[in-house]
């Protein structure tokens, strides 16, 4: 296998993570996405999409998304299990992992790629060009301050994000809120639960990958 990486990337971020819990270690491409490699050979025929990250396979057939990758990993090597081992634990992760990359990651990356000179006319991931919509930054900005309440709530009823046990959720919650600061938006003192459990997270050796 080999997994196409942007270390500077926050989705790629998702999957090293996942690896480093797993204790896996899969061959890594960098593509660099400041020079633009995403969309030139031999990278954008491995995905037309023309992001990061993704997985190619022994047999040539290739996964994106970072959600995609991690359950194909867990279902290739189960253990330590990140997405639940019961039918009801698989569901309620799966409801949060969700969670996460709509109301945060897509709020984050609203801003950031509406805002950054880096994404000026690539507004929107892919091959065309969209333009940045200043009205869609400050949207985003104000919904990734609305993740970082609404996280807070979660995180005062449940030590981690989907419940008892760390999982792929936490992972997701974790690496947004790292990509926040990309839009300027970082937890505030009043976010106590989440501080607790940012702190936490950031103890396990997986936050280092």
């Amino acid at each position: 296998m080999r997994f196409y990486d942007y270390t500077p990337a926050p989705s790629p971020r998702r999957v090293r993570m996942f690896l480093a819990e797993k204790g896996l270690e899969i061959e890594t491409v960098q593509v660099d996405l400041a020079a633009g490699e995403e969309f030139r050979e031999p990278f954008v025929t491995l995905n037309p999409r023309c992001v990061v990250p993704l997985l190619e396979l022994d047999d040539g057939t290739c996964i994106g998304e970072a959600a995609v990758i991690c359950r194909y990993l867990e279902a290739v090597h189960p253990e330590p299990p990140l997405h639940g081992t019961t039918p009801e634990q698989r569901a309620v992760i799966e409801m949060w992992d969700r969670a996460m990359e709509d109301d945060g990651f897509r709020a984050v990356a609203e801003a950031v790629r509406n805002t950054s000179p880096a994404f000026a006319d690539r507004a929107l991931t892919g091959q065309e060009r969209y333009p940045q919509l200043p009205e869609l930054a400050a949207r985003g900005v104000r919904r990734t301050r609305q993740f970082m309440d609404d996280l807070d709530t979660r995180l005062g009823a449940s030590p981690f994000v989907a419940g008892d046990e760390f999982s792929i959720a936490d992972i997701t919650a974790f690496v947004c809120v790292g990509f926040a600061r990309w839009a300027k938006v970082k937890p505030e003192p009043r976010h106590a639960n989440l501080q607790r459990w940012h702190e936490v997270i950031a103890a396990r050796p997986s936050a280092n990958a």
